[in-house]
């Protein structure tokens, strides 16, 4: 399999197609090399479960990220809770470590919804781009698979018409 991406490949098929010669008598239809071609296709098949397996490794990225920020969310949570029991007969002190522990936990909220978004944000683009990819080459391959068919309709009725002006 070759270090290409898909993109390399579609435009590779892109540019074999634009570059193919074209059929006597008719400028809208090509001859391409059906190996290369299908080799190529072959090529985006083999790569696309690549394509997917690096989204889920950001989904379970951003998974992870967002379980690691509640432990220290809850980690925090606790720190100031115990704090806070330890200076009850202080009611001053105990009313600054209970409206600091809120805020922490507050920032932290903050900090989860961010990390969130981001995490959602960069999966959304990322399955975007693949959506993309896999749209272009799909409408790519079935342009091609509606060229090659009308070539080889086209084909046949010619011969078709030659044995029929022979018999």
């Amino acid at each position: 399999m070759s270090d290409r991406n898909i993109e390399d490949i579609i435009g590779a098929l892109y540019d074999m197609v634009q570059d193919a010669r074209s059929m006597p008598l008719a400028a809208d239809k090509c001859i391409l090399e059906r190996d290369k071609v299908l080799d190529m296709l072959d090529e985006i098949i083999a790569q696309l479960p690549g394509e997917l397996k690096q989204s889920r490794t950001i989904v379970e990225s951003r998974n992870e990220l967002i379980s690691q920020a509640r432990r220290e969310a809850e980690g925090i949570l606790r720190d100031a809770q115990e704090k806070s029991k330890q200076m009850m007969t202080k009611e001053a002190v105990y009313a600054e470590a209970k409206k600091r522990s809120e805020e922490l936990v507050g920032q932290t909220q903050s900090r989860i919804d961010q990390l969130r978004k981001a995490g959602n944000a960069y999966m959304d683009e990322s399955l975007r781009q693949t959506e993309e990819a896999i749209s272009k080459a799909l409408e790519e391959v079935r342009d091609t698979r509606m060229k090659f068919r009308t070539v080889t309709e086209a084909q046949a009725q010619r011969r078709s018409a030659n044995v029929d002006i022979e018999v």
